[in-house]
């Protein structure tokens, strides 16, 4: 199926905007050691290198979610909520360098699930969880929207904390 062009502009702007606040994320890593990029600079548990750990599994996450519908859910028990819990820290053996290629292979992905769906409507059963309406479902564009919000607002957060930091800022 060929996207239409109307299709094919919202797609384009779709994956600028992703590109885009991906880029201010990155940014508050330039320059970083993988010690800063450990160090907590505020009350909260982040860190810079945990937040791009986070967002890229997120992301990842839910382009799964745009291929192949809802994953079987894990029971919330300790070791789950430990293992999601360390998505938002930098572990032994994690790097700036590591983080990023890992980020950015998942941005490769994402960009190439968007240039081959079928359509931006096509849509996937939502799980079932409390915080979701049941029965509900999401269609790609709506993943896609999902991803940019996040990954936006989490470059807000790693703003904060480079800050915090060293003084510099993503912008102004």
């Amino acid at each position: 199926m060929t996207p239409s062009p109307d299709d094919s502009r919202e797609r384009a702007d779709l994956a600028e905007t992703l590109a885009k606040h991906r880029g201010f994320l990155r940014q508050t890593l330039t320059g970083v050691t993988d010690e800063q990029a450990a160090q907590r600079t505020t009350v909260s548990e982040l860190c810079l290198g945990g937040i791009v750990k986070h967002v890229a599994a997120a992301e990842e996450h839910w382009v799964q979610f745009m291929e192949q519908g809802p994953p079987d859910t894990p029971p919330m028990d300790p070791a789950t909520m430990e293992a999601h819990a360390a998505t938002f820290r930098m572990l032994d053996g994690d790097t700036v360098a590591g983080l990023l290629d890992a980020y950015d292979a998942v941005a490769r992905h994402t960009e190439e699930r968007l240039r081959s769906i079928g359509s931006l409507d096509d849509s996937q059963p939502l799980p079932q969880a409390p915080w979701f309406e049941k029965g509900a479902r999401w269609s790609a564009r709506r993943v896609l929207l999902h991803i940019i919000a996040e990954t936006a607002q989490h470059a807000g957060h790693a703003d904060i904390i480079r800050e915090a930091l060293d003084g510099a800022k993503t912008m102004g």
